[in-house]
């Protein structure tokens, strides 16, 4: 397909980078106290989940001697 090409004032796209709003945003809300504190608990608390989880999983991830070691019953011993 082809373009169609029309005629822009070169007055009008050198306006475009020095466009300024006269509309400003409102101005951002204050966190309270009891916000602060909430989002600071919920980051400590996420934050050891993730270390208890590592801490709680590495001697399961661990390969050593407890794959070689066999484990027999009690019944087995009296035959």
């Amino acid at each position: 397909m082809f373009r169609r090409r029309e005629a822009v004032p070169f007055a009008f796209v050198a306006e475009t980078d020095r466009f300024r709003s006269n509309v400003t945003p409102p101005p951002r809300e204050r966190l309270s106290a009891s916000q602060i504190v909430g989002r600071t608990l919920l980051g400590l608390t996420v934050v050891a989940g993730l270390a208890g989880s590592l801490i709680f999983g590495m001697p399961s991830l661990q390969s050593g001697d407890a794959a070689t070691h066999q484990q027999q019953s009690e019944a087995s011993d009296n035959r």
